[in-house]
């Protein structure tokens, strides 16, 4: 069970961390990180759904509960606002 949630955790397959080619964080653009972490729980929502203003909300928590780095979340959140 721990290995079920490391792996889900990190979102990398084995060949990737093996061969050290895995795209850092500041590598990947919002809609990268967004595609990359959000998917993993929820379904993917036009960035239009919500206001800017909603998003710093929905943003602030789901830094914490998605273990967001500071770096991610800023791209993250840049990108969905650009969208709404």
């Amino acid at each position: 069970m721990l290995t079920w949630l490391i792996g889900c955790a990190t979102n990398q397959s084995s060949s990737e961390v093996a061969a050290g080619t895995t795209p850092s964080a500041v590598e990947k653009g919002g809609a990268e990180l967004w595609a990359a972490n959000c998917v993993r729980c929820h379904n993917i929502r036009s960035p239009s759904n919500y206001s800017p203003a909603q998003w710093e909300v929905v943003m602030m928590h789901m830094r914490v509960r998605a273990n967001l780095t500071p770096e991610e979340h800023k791209k993250i959140l840049a990108f969905l606002k650009a969208g709404s």
